[in-house]
């Protein structure tokens, strides 16, 4: 089955059954590998995406759901010479230990921003649900919060 959607900021076509998660087309048939599989069963959020702006788990969304939307992963949040202001303070912070859930992470944080520009810690505890199992949670908010409080 053929599905047009946009990903990144391309206009692509995916060749996929409907019921095929997101995780692997955007792994296996467009070749965008920061997007990590965790769990298989949307609990630890190494895999999130944003789609139409939301952040998604895109283990558990069915490639059959997304035509005509706007999907974007790790790959489109930063570069690395001009990384995204969360990916700056990650690096800042010393978030990442191994490393596996961080683009997950930073995915579920910019969603977060982009509408809670200036989370409280209750409101960062409660967006982000990601599972870090090196419990880099408290490097996780005080990066969010350096952030908020620079304005970006």
């Amino acid at each position: 089955m053929a599905i047009e959607a946009r990903v990144n900021g391309k206009a692509v076509t995916l060749h996929a059954e409907d019921d095929t998660p997101l995780l692997w087309v955007l792994r296996e048939e467009l070749g965008l590998t920061g997007t990590k599989f965790g769990c298989g069963i949307a609990a630890c959020g190494a895999c999130s995406v944003h789609i139409d702006g939301e952040v998604a788990r895109s283990c558990s969304v069915p490639v059959g759901t997304i035509a005509g939307k706007a999907i974007t992963t790790i790959e489109a949040l930063g570069a690395p010479d001009a990384p995204h202001p969360l990916q700056a303070a990650w690096i800042a912070h010393q978030v990442p230990q191994c490393g596996y859930c961080q683009s997950g992470q930073l995915m579920a944080a910019a969603a977060l921003l982009k509408h809670t520009p200036h989370p409280s810690d209750d409101e960062i505890d409660a967006a982000m649900t990601n599972i870090c199992r090196c419990a880099t949670y408290p490097r996780i908010r005080e990066a969010i919060k350096a952030v908020a409080g620079a304005g970006a």
